[in-house]
């Protein structure tokens, strides 16, 4: 199917090993995971029985690290304005990158983090580049890969400038990406579909598409600049379909895994069937 690499957030219950066996069965060639519960901050360590089984079940199915994307724990921050708390998040994270490594991994996906209205977006941001150096030097293979927000409340990372700020601060820039959730690009005000030349020229100029590492790809159920994250299924938001055919079309996002977040499960199969279909339409 050409070089568009199409999955799901997929489901670990039973252990990480059934992430890819989670994915192959909707017809997934890339998936998403969380190497651990999502909303604890420490888990107990992955056992050598499933890091195994994770690999073998990857390999069985043809699922290359290239196209997966783990998530880390939604209670990480790694701008926090508390001491204490950002600490936390740092041990919280460097262990998730750790997790990652055992597993063969080579990206980590997370929210920068939010002020909580305590220090200005800068210092926030220069907290978060901090937090990823730190873990850059405590681990090896793994790249921390930045997810753009909708600028919900008062997390940053949801205009261009956050990201390329971060990036710039982050020492190993060979270790640094960055993810763009649909969703999260249209309601932070980048309109992708009356404008997509212009967002992603905007991207490449501030950004740079070198740094691209994955997408997710959500329809929104909230309108363009809102700030609200909320994900919808393909074609029934206000993004809509022509978007997506455009994407699925575009070689800037060739051999990256771009990763489903939509709001209805069932329908993962017939949503990556039907972006496999746009994307073959412009090999003929």
């Amino acid at each position: 199917m050409g070089n568009k690499f199409i999955g799901a957030h997929v489901s670990v219950a039973g252990g990480v090993e059934m992430a890819p066996v989670n994915a192959y069965e909707i017809g997934a060639d890339a998936f998403a995971l969380f190497t651990k519960n999502q909303r604890q901050w420490f888990s107990k360590p992955l056992t050598d029985e499933n890091i195994e089984l994770f690999k073998a079940n990857c390999k069985k199915y043809n699922l290359s690290p290239d196209y997966i994307l783990p998530h880390d724990s939604y209670l990480i921050n790694l701008g926090h304005p508390d001491e204490d708390c950002l600490e936390k998040s740092r041990k919280s994270f460097i262990d998730e990158m750790k997790r990652c490594e055992q597993l063969g991994l080579k990206l980590l996906n997370f929210h920068p983090g939010g002020t909580l209205g305590k220090i200005s977006v800068e210092e926030c941001l220069d907290r978060v580049a901090e937090s990823i150096n730190i873990a850059l030097e405590k681990t090896s293979g793994v790249t921390a890969v930045i997810e753009n927000t909708a600028g919900q409340g008062n997390n940053v990372g949801h205009e261009f400038w956050h990201l390329k700020y971060i990036i710039d601060r982050v020492d190993d820039k060979s270790r640094v990406g960055v993810c763009l959730d649909t969703c999260h690009t249209y309601t932070a005000g980048y309109d992708l579909v009356n404008d997509y030349d212009g967002v992603f020229n905007d991207f490449e100029e501030i950004v740079g598409f070198k740094y691209l590492k994955g997408m997710h790809l959500n329809d929104s159920k909230k309108e363009l600049g809102t700030r609200v994250d909320r994900h919808d299924s393909i074609g029934k938001g206000f993004i809509g379909f022509d978007f997506f055919t455009k994407l699925m079309q575009d070689p800037r996002f060739d051999n990256m895994p771009l990763i489903l977040e939509t709001v209805e499960e069932e329908l993962w199969p017939e949503e990556i069937a039907w972006l496999k279909s746009q994307a073959a339409l412009a090999e003929e």
